[in-house]
């Protein structure tokens, strides 16, 4: 299983970015994804998730009407379109899959909100 993050970056207050994870190892369209983050002295924090088909979405309720969780399954990617960003989101963000029982995390992508 891998996962790999990209797309992340410095943002000004208010600005956009878009998160790209590229999974490989197993059969994508099966199941759930999820972004969560991880900002300095902070736990590690659910962003999002994604149904295996798309069509149901859920997020953190600071993420709710900025965020946009998406996937393509036919490119075994999953996205993290990130508007009106703040300060407070700067972290490192990972997605994430349980398969079997078993956590499997990417990377991560640091992204930085400052001006």
């Amino acid at each position: 299983v891998q996962l790999v993050e990209s797309g992340g970056g410095l943002a000004q207050p208010g600005g956009s970015l878009r998160l790209s994870c590229a999974a490989s190892g197993f059969i994508f369209s099966n199941y759930y994804m999820s972004w969560y983050r991880k900002a300095p002295g902070k736990e590690r924090e659910l962003v999002a998730t994604i149904s295996n088909t798309g069509s149901s979405t859920n997020y953190a309720d600071s993420m709710k009407g900025r965020f946009t969780i998406s996937r393509d399954n036919a490119k075994n990617t999953v996205y993290l379109q990130m508007n009106s960003l703040k300060p407070e989101d700067t972290a490192v963000y990972s997605c994430y899959v349980l398969l079997g029982g078993l956590h499997y995390w990417g990377q991560g992508t640091q992204v930085t909100v400052s001006s």
